[in-house]
């Protein structure tokens, strides 16, 4: 397969040229305007931020892309879907005053968000695509609905996933509550006991009659259950939970197929920017400090190549000193399937982001051979 071309500039300024200048310049450079956005939908995908987590990207680089959009015709908007752990992102009210909280609001990124999944994450299209792992994926309904997907990531680390880049924003990220519980776990969700107050509302929005209040409490009939999570939504206890996660190579495949879904069959480009990089995801409430020097912003058309020079590029940082990394260093974890050093399996030894990036390979998303093309 050819070699993909990303583009990359670090994040080294001007007194003629700041760094929102400098990220319209890379897209362009890339071929951003090769798309046609003429009175189309345009989602751009991105990541919020919880709550407390301040590692999260500034919104201003969200208008730069939205600017953009608008300035050759299209209809730019700001979204992603709702969690499906407990949080400040957990149903579409509280995810957009989350998102407007953060600085995603209308003034600032100059358009609207949508949370793509809806009110409580069940507003879903069922996406065909027959691969190994999964044959029909659930993705949030107004991303479908673009015409144009744009993915805007923040690459950091991932305890389950190795790092959260364009992939892990794509297939996870636009994953609705049910795709979300598909690609983390095997099985159907439970209720603690000691948490639940009896009220119905499990009861109420399952389609299935699986729920069942017995002595003042709520239990799931397995046999019932389609596992499309909408009980876990409504539980003002958050009572209800999810068992039987799945490993972390399986969650990699699944997070593959799951951005096959998303970008198949219309335009995409992707961007990443690899600064603030956590040790863990933005969905924590918290960030520690950077495990490595800001690097740069890099863009592409293909997803696969980009997260694949994102992990070179990171690679090849010095730890700094005091960050989860450093710490990883002193204690020599080591990875014997990996050539040379691997900041990303030494934070996260559980973890290998190559599973994502070599399935998403085989299946045709892109490809990890790449010619970085520095602007």
């Amino acid at each position: 397969m050819e070699k993909s071309k990303v583009y990359f500039t670090s994040f080294k300024t001007s007194y003629t040229e700041n760094l929102t200048q400098k990220l319209h310049r890379l897209m362009k450079q890339a071929g951003f305007e090769n798309i046609d956005f003429t009175d189309k939908y345009a989602a751009i995908k991105l990541h919020f931020g919880e709550l407390g987590n301040l590692a999260f990207l500034r919104p201003n680089y969200a208008k730069v892309v939205a600017d953009y959009v608008k300035e050759l015709g299209g209809k730019p908007f700001l979204t992603d879907c709702n969690t499906l752990y407990v949080g400040s992102r957990k149903n579409a009210i509280d995810h957009m005053e989350t998102a407007y909280l953060n600085g995603f609001n209308p003034f600032q990124t100059g358009c609207h968000v949508i949370i793509a999944d809806g009110l409580k994450g069940t507003d879903e299209a069922n996406v065909p695509i027959n691969l190994e792992y999964v044959k029909e994926a659930k993705i949030g309904q107004a991303i479908m609905d673009a015409d144009v997907f744009i993915s805007l990531s923040h690459f950091k680390g991932h305890e389950e996933a190795g790092f959260g880049g364009a992939l892990k924003n794509i297939g996870m990220g636009c994953g609705s509550r049910a795709g979300k519980m598909e690609q983390h776990c095997d099985g159907k969700p439970s209720v603690k006991q000691s948490l639940c107050v009896g009220c119905g509302s499990c009861y109420r929005i399952c389609a299935h009659e699986a729920p069942v209040i017995k002595n003042g409490k709520a239990t799931i009939d397995h046999s019932k259950c389609v596992g499309c999570g909408r009980c876990l939504a409504v539980c003002p206890k958050d009572a209800i939970h999810q068992k039987n996660y799945v490993s972390g190579k399986m969650l990699n495949y699944k997070i593959a197929e799951y951005s096959y879904a998303v970008v198949k069959d219309r335009p995409c480009f992707h961007i990443s920017l690899i600064c603030d990089v956590s040790p863990n995801c933005d969905c924590h409430s918290e960030n520690d400090i950077p495990i490595i020097p800001d690097v740069g912003m890099l863009a592409s058309f293909d997803p696969v190549a980009l997260d694949q020079a994102c992990a070179d590029l990171a690679n090849a940082q010095e730890a700094i000193a005091g960050s989860q990394l450093d710490d990883a260093v002193k204690e020599g974890h080591h990875h014997e399937d990996h050539e040379g050093h691997d900041h990303f399996y030494m934070v996260h030894p559980n973890t290998d982001w190559r599973d994502c990036l070599a399935h998403a390979e085989e299946i045709g998303i892109g490809t990890r051979q790449y010619e970085l093309v520095e602007i």
